[in-house]
């Protein structure tokens, strides 16, 4: 849904009110964007021809050839998903204290844990749900998640085994658990291993993750990425809070430099009070990530290694290819309850993680209910239900569906409600801007997975 149109001159810069495309300033000295926002079909054009670019021409017209197949598309997309992942929480307990942490206290201190017949037996019914609906040529994913899923290593472990055919499985561990063993097991089964670090020395991030007892984690961490140096199928998560925020750009080269094929360097989820205490500000986050991805990117060209961020790569993909997106918290309804949902510990089910410590939120159980009944429950639908069409300042957002104002569970806790903007609307209006810059100046790909627009299809290219 792109264009790109060469410079010419022209006349005046006044929108036309017939035009349906709304200018959107993307702070480049040449161009700027033309986005048409219930479809998010887009182009870049030069500022000397805004004016008759939006009058009429090859971008315009091309829209209105093509309107209904997006707008289509995006109905897809947003209203007629079924799930296909679970995050799986086969524990309350962890063995860390984090300060942002979103599950409550008591539930990480002394919560409930599955045994291996429970883990079985969910992982079971899971099955029989998604082979209702799924294609038989496409697995279903199952991240096991927390807290910390590798307390319960033995039953998830057997669970794995059990049905490595029927899943694809991911862990998101603290790394504190992951020996030579278990990445030995993971990486022959070729699970999905998610880690988390937040900054490049102990200093930085013992800061923010630490032991109950006040005990950092680095030196944890750093040898379970160096026992995992060349398997392609990890990432590392650095959450970005005050207490990291200068150290950022040191952070990628700190990933780089260890090889790690993928990271996110993600916002501080601030359902839980003890994670607004260190949540950056919105001008301040968004300077510090842009720098470390141009660092980023002046390391691939030094190396020709790529480090993809993969939270940013998730909006350039929004741009370029909508439907074609990996991670669905930037769209709205963003994922929770239509793309994926949560298992609780005692099998209660929510329409995301971040709602586990939110009872309202609790659409029934695994075991005494079908999950199609869950997903068609009143606290799934109120999740659901939140559209960006909905909520005041974003229902005028010419970005609105690149972005999606995430996230509702910090909307409901933090804003005051489902209608509520989610927390951190410069940040993504600031990464939808820089995305658009690079795309401007061809450096897009750059940033992006090898491959990544495997099996996708151009419905649109000029220019």
């Amino acid at each position: 849904m792109t264009g790109l149109v060469p410079p010419q001159p022209s006349e005046g810069f006044e929108r036309s009110p017939l035009s349906p495309l709304q200018p959107f300033d993307i702070d480049h000295p040449t161009h700027i964007a033309l986005i048409e926002p219930d479809t998010a079909f887009w182009g870049l054009v030069h500022k000397d021809r805004l004016v008759e670019t939006m009058a009429g021409g090859e971008l315009l017209d091309t829209y209105r050839a093509k309107a209904q197949v997006f707008a289509a598309e995006m109905d897809m997309l947003r209203f007629h998903l079924k799930p296909s992942a679970v995050y799986f929480n086969p524990t309350e307990r962890c063995n860390l204290n984090c300060s942002y942490c979103y599950i409550p206290e008591q539930m990480r201190r002394g919560g409930d844990q599955m045994d291996k017949a429970t883990v079985l037996d969910a992982l079971e019914r899971l099955h029989g749900y998604f082979r209702s609906h799924m294609p038989e040529d496409r697995l279903p994913q199952v991240i096991f998640h927390g807290a910390e899923p590798l307390l319960a290593r033995q039953a998830i472990f057997a669970g794995i085994e059990a049905y490595g055919d029927r899943f694809r499985f991911g862990v998101q561990t603290n790394a504190t658990l992951l020996d030579e063993d278990a990445v030995s097991f993971l990486t022959s089964h070729g699970v999905g291993i998610g880690l988390s670090l937040d900054g490049p020395t102990p200093e930085v991030s013992d800061r923010t993750r630490r032991r109950w007892n006040g005990d950092g984690v680095f030196d944890h961490v750093v040898r379970a990425i160096d026992r995992l140096d060349g398997y392609p199928g990890y990432n590392v998560i650095c959450t970005m809070t005050t207490q990291n925020l200068p150290y950022l750009t040191d952070m990628v080269e700190f990933f780089h430099a260890r090889r790690v094929p993928a990271c996110m360097l993600n916002v501080t989820r601030c359902t839980l009070p003890g994670a607004r205490m260190v949540n950056g500000d919105d001008d301040d986050v968004a300077t510090a990530f842009i720098a470390a991805l141009e660092r980023t990117h002046q390391l691939y060209l030094e190396t020709g290694r790529k480090l993809v961020v993969a939270n940013f790569a998730n909006i350039l993909i929004a741009i370029l290819a909508p439907t074609a997106r990996r991670l669905m918290c930037d769209i709205s309804p963003c994922g929770g309850g239509r793309s994926f949902f949560a298992l609780a510990t005692n099998g209660d089910l929510f329409p995301c993680s971040e709602f586990i410590g939110v009872p309202e939120f609790n659409g029934g159980n695994l075991f005494t209910q079908p999950i199609e009944e869950v997903l068609d429950s009143a606290p799934f639908r109120l999740v659901t239900g939140r559209k960006v069409e909905d909520i005041e300042g974003c229902d005028t957002c010419v970005i609105r569906h690149f972005c999606g104002s995430p996230c509702p569970a910090e909307a409901h806790e933090m804003n005051g409600g489902m209608k509520q903007k989610g927390a951190f609307c410069r940040f993504y209006e600031e990464q939808v801007r820089y995305a658009l810059r690079l795309i401007a100046d061809g450096r897009h790909e750059d940033f992006l997975w090898d491959g990544w627009d495997a099996g996708t299809e151009v419905a649109c290219a000029i220019g």
